[in-house]
């Protein structure tokens, strides 16, 4: 079958994507060394992406929006048993879209936790805490410290899918989020053209709602 190289990532999915790389493992140095000024900056710097990457999810182009790859079970099944087209489909896999509502939702879950968590005597404290009790705060601490460990757990998964999909299938997944081309089958078109106004929108959004969240989300009224 004759291929060509199609355009099939966006910048602002691959920038979200490797920021995700780098801001996780930084994000796990900072609690470690105690470097909690860093580790509730980068925290805010990593909601402020997450909350872009969701709403791209929905104004962005073809391949990074939720409704072009997240599919039910049914399609899921179909894939898992071979019957899934997969050769037409140039963004995320039935498989590959669980990770990333997976990824998204338990980082989301894990900054969550952290906004509200901490000791105000100890002086880490996150933006949200005057919000809640000190019981409520200290369980919420606890859940955070653990909680990392699933979201450990699932960006190992998704490093060992890779892995799988490299080796055993022969399907580079790396080099695509990195240069936003890969080969398809010649009569499949790839993304349009960037909505750069959308993207300024979606990332001004994101940025207000973090600082916002920063300044400890006082009444807007």
């Amino acid at each position: 079958m004759a291929t060509r190289p199609v355009r099939v990532w966006d910048l602002p999915v691959r920038l979200t994507h490797w920021s995700f790389v780098v801001l996780v493992p930084a994000m796990w140095f900072t609690a470690e060394n105690s470097h909690w000024g860093w580790h509730t900056r980068l925290g805010h710097v990593l909601l402020g992406l997450i909350l872009f990457r969701i709403l791209w999810g929905f104004l962005g182009t073809s391949t990074a929006r939720f409704s072009s790859f997240v599919r039910g079970p049914r399609r899921i099944l179909a894939y898992l048993r071979g019957g899934y087209a997969e050769d037409r489909q140039i963004g995320h896999n039935p498989l590959g879209a669980l990770a990333v509502i997976a990824l998204l939702g338990v980082m989301l879950a894990q900054i969550g936790m952290g906004l509200f968590a901490g000791d105000p005597y100890d002086g880490a404290t996150g933006p949200l805490n005057p919000l809640v009790g000190v019981m409520t705060a200290d369980t919420l601490t606890d859940w955070h410290e653990a909680f990392f460990y699933v979201v450990a757990g699932l960006i190992g998964v998704h490093i060992l899918a890779i892995g799988f999909y490299a080796v055993l299938r022969m399907d580079d997944l790396v080099g695509p989020m990195i240069t936003g081309k890969r080969e398809a089958a010649a009569d499949i078109d790839g993304i349009g053209a960037m909505k750069w106004g959308r993207a300024a929108v979606c990332a001004a959004i994101a940025a207000a709602a973090a600082l916002w969240i920063w300044f400890g989300a006082p009444p807007l009224t």
